[in-house]
C-alpha cells in the first residue's frame, strides 16, 4: 500500500500538463471544502439553538422529579427526605405541592397551576432569578408570584392591595349518599412577576408550601412531588434504583428528558433532518470528485501502462485511483473542518452574527461529536464516490 499511496499523493498534489484537469481538480476540492464547512457550521448552529432553547425550557425543571406511582399525592416522612439528601451527587431536595386552580381577578378568569414551594426551592430551581418585577419572597401571609402571561390576561399588578387575586379549587364534600363538589377559595396578593416563555408564563402561580397545603386541604407530610437537584442531569439506573429503594418502589422518577419528552423528541428529529439535508448536499458535492477521478484516469492512463509493464497488478492500479479520491476528499474535508472551527470560534468569542432585531449573538456550540461526525461523513462518502468512480479500472488494466 505504501508505493500506491505515494503515487496517488503525487498525482493529487502535482499539476497536470492539461489546464482543464487542474481546474476540475481544484473545483472538486473547493466544493468538498465548502460542503464540509457548511455541514459543520449548520450542525453547530443548530446545537447552539438547541442548548439555548433547553436553557429556557429547563429553567423551571429540576434535575429529577419523584412522583407517586398511583394517585396525585405522595406521603413522605422526614427520614425519607434525609435519605434522599444524603445520597451521593444529590445537591438538594425539596417537597412541592402542585394543583390546578381557578384564578379570578376583577371579573377576569383563568386556569393555572398553583405550585406550593418551600423557602429552599431556589436551591433546586433558580425560579427567583426569573422574577423581573417585584421580588421572590418566602410567600408569607399568602402572597404569590405569577407569570407575565397570567398577569397580562387578568390585568394583575404587583403590590396592588386594593384588589385581591382569588384562587379557587374544587373540594369533595360528602354529606349523604351522594358526594358533591364545592369550591374552596382564598384571596391573595401578587408580590412578583416572573418571565421565561409564553407557555410557562401562563402556567404557574408560586406560593408558600404551607399556604398551598392548607388551601388544598393536604396534611403536612403530603406532597404532589419531590424535586431534586443533582450534580449531573443523568445519573443512570443505579441512582433510580436507590431512590426506588427509599420509597419501596411506590414512586416514579422522571429525568429532564422525560419531563419534556415531546420537546426533546422534536429537537432530535430536527437535528436528524438537518443532518440528512446537508448530507444530501455533500453527496451532490461528491459528483465533482467522481468527475475529477474520471478525468485523472484519462490523463494518467499512459503512465498506468508504464506501471503495468513494470509489474504492477491491475488491482494495485485501481487502488492508486481509489486512494487519489480518498486523499482528495480527505484533504478537502480537513480544510473545511479547520475553516469551520475557526469561523465558529470567532462567532463564540468575537460574535459577528446577531439575531435579527436584537443584540443577542447567534448561538453556536462546537462539539467533538459534530466535528468527528462531519469528518466521518466526508470520509465515508468520499470512499464510496472513489470506489464507484474507479470500479472498472482493474478490468481495463488487464487488457493492457
Amino acid at each position: 500500500m505504501g508505493i500506491r499511496f505515494r503515487i496517488a499523493l503525487r498525482y493529487v498534489l502535482t499539476l497536470s500538463q492539461q489546464t482543464v484537469i487542474n481546474r476540475i481538480n481544484s473545483i472538486a476540492m473547493v466544493v468538498v471544502v465548502v460542503a464540509t464547512l457548511a455541514l459543520l457550521v449548520v450542525l453547530s448552529a443548530f446545537e447552539g439553538l438547541k442548548s439555548f432553547s433547553l436553557a429556557y425550557t429547563d429553567s423551571l425543571n429540576p434535575s429529577y422529579k419523584i412522583l407517586p406511582q398511583r394517585g396525585k399525592t405522595l406521603v413522605v416522612d422526614s427520614l425519607q427526605l434525609q435519605q434522599l439528601a444524603a445520597m451521593e451527587k444529590v445537591a438538594a431536595v425539596v417537597p412541592v405541592v402542585e394543583e390546578k386552580v381557578f384564578l379570578s381577578f376583577e371579573e377576569k378568569n383563568q386556569v393555572a397551576y398553583l405550585k406550593g414551594v418551600p423557602a429552599a426551592y431556589p436551591s433546586v430551581v433558580v425560579a427567583d432569578s426569573l422574577v423581573v418585577v417585584g421580588e421572590w419572597s418566602n410567600f408569607n401571609d399568602g402572597k404569590v408570584v405569577v407569570g407575565y402571561g397570567i398577569a397580562a390576561a387578568l390585568g394583575l399588578g404587583v403590590y396592588d392591595y386594593d384588589a385581591t387575586l382569588q384562587l379557587a379549587v374544587p373540594k369533595a364534600v360528602s354529606n349523604g349518599p351522594f358526594s358533591r363538589q364545592e369550591l374552596s377559595s382564598v384571596s391573595t396578593y401578587v408580590v412578583g412577576l416572573y418571565q421565561l416563555s409564553e407557555e410557562v408564563d401562563s402556567k404557574f402561580v408560586f406560593a408558600d408550601l404551607d399556604f398551598a397545603q392548607n388551601f388544598l386541604g393536604l396534611p403536612k407530610n403530603t406532597y404532589s412531588q419531590l424535586e431534586l437537584k443533582t450534580t449531573a442531569t443523568d445519573l443512570g439506573p443505579e441512582f433510580r434504583k436507590s431512590v426506588q429503594g427509599v420509597f419501596k418502589d411506590q414512586v416514579q422518577i422522571l429525568g429532564q428528558q422525560e419531563m419534556n419528552a415531546a420537546f426533546y423528541k422534536m429537537l432530535n428529529t430536527e437535528n436528524l433532518a438537518v443532518y440528512l439535508i446537508f448530507t444530501l448536499v455533500m453527496i451532490i458535492a461528491m459528483f465533482n470528485v467522481v468527475g475529477a477521478l474520471i478525468m485523472l484516469r484519462l490523463d494518467k492512463w499512459p503512465q498506468m501502462k508504464i506501471l503495468r509493464a513494470l509489474g504492477m497488478l491491475p488491482k494495485q492500479l485501481q487502488d492508486i485511483f481509489f486512494l487519489m479520491g480518498v486523499i482528495l476528499t480527505g484533504v478537502g474535508g480537513l480544510i473545511g473542518i479547520v475553516l469551520g472551527v475557526i469561523l465558529l470560534l470567532l462567532q463564540q468569542h468575537f460574535p459577528f452574527l446577531y439575531v435579527p432585531g436584537t443584540l443577542l449573538a447567534y448561538p453556536v456550540e462546537l462539539t467533538l461529536s459534530n466535528t468527528f461526525g462531519v469528518l466521518l461523513t466526508v470520509v465515508l462518502l468520499g470512499g464510496l464516490a472513489s470506489w464507484w468512480a474507479t470500479r472498472g479500472i482493474a478490468r481495463a488494466a488487464r487488457k493492457i
